[in-house]
């Protein structure tokens, strides 16, 4: 096997899971509806009650649309916003300094941040 088919096993893989980290939470947010509003809303983020159904669309509809290599730039961009918002709303370790939840906040921070940056990444792949 060359290095040009080790790339696209490659691209297959790591574009399969960054699509499958936004499709499995995406469908567990339907049947936890109500947690994840009741979440949302004491985390403050604003419309709480029209931001889930989006958020769930996005992360279904943009998740399948990864793994199907279809528009990827597009997806992949949408999913970095969301990414963020998500981070600054969801996963605030700045305010829980003597929280016990402080450090699986900030791990929860750290690794969407190195999500965000792989779907930066992944943003820029040319479909050739």
């Amino acid at each position: 096997m060359n290095i040009k088919n080790l790339d696209s096993v490659a691209f297959l893989i790591g574009r399969s899971f960054l699509g499958i980290y936004f499709l499995l939470p995406g469908i567990s947010k339907i049947f936890g509806y109500s947690d994840t509003l009741s979440l949302m809303v004491s985390k403050g983020v604003p419309l709480a009650s029209i931001a889930l159904p989006i958020v769930i669309l996005l992360q279904v509809g943009l998740g399948v649309s990864i793994i199907a290599n279809k528009y990827l730039r597009e997806s992949s961009l949408i999913l970095f916003g969301l990414t963020v918002l998500i981070n600054i709303y969801i996963h605030n370790f700045w305010d829980l300094s003597s929280d016990p939840s402080f450090a699986h906040e900030l791990q929860n921070f750290v690794k969407n941040t190195a999500i965000a940056a792989g779907l930066l990444v992944l943003s820029t792949k040319d479909k050739s």
